[in-house]
């Protein structure tokens, strides 16, 4: 018989994109356009900035890996006009864990899927860069911010020492001995442990237990920021967000005059503001000009890392929408277009969890949420802009950036 194992992404900060209703619906991300570049776009596999040496080589062979995960979740029949919204270092984290539990083939395809050059890099070294990424995000001052992992362990379930030796030691997880044979009692443990975590934002990661799931593996991150330039609540008012040329709602635009870090790409038609939350921590929405849709078909990291380089301070009228949104993905279909499907057939190779036996993965799941006011914001997304000429013999007036179309948002 086959045992199963269960893997859990819950919230986080994100590479996101805002495609329609900005407010009231908590779907403000657009559509898939969550290029959740977890490009983290300053060094660092995660949403934030990284800097050791170890790190930014992780990060920058995982790079390619949010990309895909953006355009493969982004492409199923259920995202279509939809936000997609998600983060890639949670899953990321998530499946790097399990990693540390898979032998041969299966292990090879995992890192590969991941975007770590197995002759290059090793198990060891990425686990290294992970427990380092750990350390970094945990330690920001300034900001609420969490990141950590959990094992949810079947009472007759004995896993290899050094497998939990190894999470406890690089992925600082915590563990816990679970009743999956009563599947109520293992559901409300796991979701009260994840509640607790991201302080009420997700409530219920976990909707159904299998009892033949032997564990579960339990990735979180939780962040919560003020913004070192905050909008004036009394400036939010009604405005028309144009979801496509043909249908506009009305949302809440937060609005405030001030200087801005922002960038135009010229070369893909694109404008970029950059809003600090401190010295560590930014949110970069991302308003192209010709529509998402072009942005998406050309943009990558190369991009990404130029408009962190190229930002500048000037005077701008800024509008962003204030959002709010769920989102909850299953990602074992998802992970499998993307070459990842070892882990889920009888022909995975998870023997560094489980010596002898047959143990794979029945299911990958991950919800994220995000709300953003005038204060700050509880996650990230973004779209939008305007302009003004000079008259002779007059100051020019200050530009205008106005969120007010599809965008995206990136948390790093």
């Amino acid at each position: 018989m086959r045992v199963l194992l269960s893997l859990c992404a819950s919230l986080v900060l994100l590479w996101s994109t805002v495609q329609c209703r900005p407010s009231h619906d908590h779907s403000h991300h657009g559509n898939d356009h969550s290029h959740h570049d977890n490009d983290h776009s300053h060094h660092g596999n995660n949403d934030f900035s990284i800097s050791a040496n170890g790190s930014l080589k992780i990060y920058q062979e995982n790079l390619d890996f949010a990309f895909r995960l953006y355009k493969h979740i982004s492409a199923q029949p259920d995202s279509q006009s939809k936000n997609v919204f998600f983060s890639p270092l949670s899953v990321s984290v998530a499946l790097a864990a399990l990693s540390v539990g898979a032998r041969g083939k299966t292990h090879q395809q995992l890192f590969e899927g991941l975007g770590f050059n197995s002759t290059e890099i090793t198990t060891e070294e990425v686990s290294q860069a992970f427990q380092h990424i750990h350390h970094n995000l945990n330690e920001k001052t300034g900001i609420d911010l969490l990141l950590g992992n959990a094992l949810f362990i079947g009472q007759d379930f004995k896993p290899r020492p050094e497998f939990l030796e190894s999470m406890k030691r690089y992925y600082e997880s915590d563990g816990f001995s679970t009743h999956f044979s009563k599947p109520e009692e293992a559901k409300e443990q796991i979701n009260k442990y994840v509640n607790e975590k991201t302080k009420g934002k997700i409530s219920e990661l976990v909707q159904d237990v299998d009892p033949l799931t032997v564990m579960y593996i339990i990735n979180y991150i939780y962040f919560k920021g003020k913004w070192e330039i905050p909008f004036d609540p009394k400036a939010t008012k009604e405005h028309d967000f144009h979801v496509d040329d043909k249908t506009a709602v009305s949302v809440p635009m937060m609005y405030e005059e001030d200087y801005f870090h922002v960038y135009h790409d010229e070369d893909i038609s694109t404008h970029v503001l950059q809003l600090h939350y401190n010295e560590s921590v930014s949110m970069m929405l991302v308003l192209p000009e010709k529509g998402l849709q072009g942005l998406e078909e050309v943009v990558c990291k190369n991009h990404l890392q130029k408009w962190i380089r190229s930002v500048g301070k000037k005077k701008y009228q800024v509008y962003v929408p204030k959002l709010s949104l769920k989102t909850s993905y299953q990602l074992k279909e998802i992970l499998s277009e993307m070459g990842i499907t070892d882990i889920f057939g009888d022909t995975a190779d998870l023997t560094g969890i489980l010596e002898g036996g047959k143990l794979a993965v029945s299911k990958v799941m991950h919800k994220a949420t995000i709300d953003m006011d005038e204060a700050g914001a509880t996650a990230a997304a973004a779209t939008g802009i305007g302009g003004g000429g000079s008259s002779a013999g007059f100051p020019a007036p200050t530009p205008v950036l106005k969120f007010d179309r599809p965008f995206m948002v990136r948390l790093y």
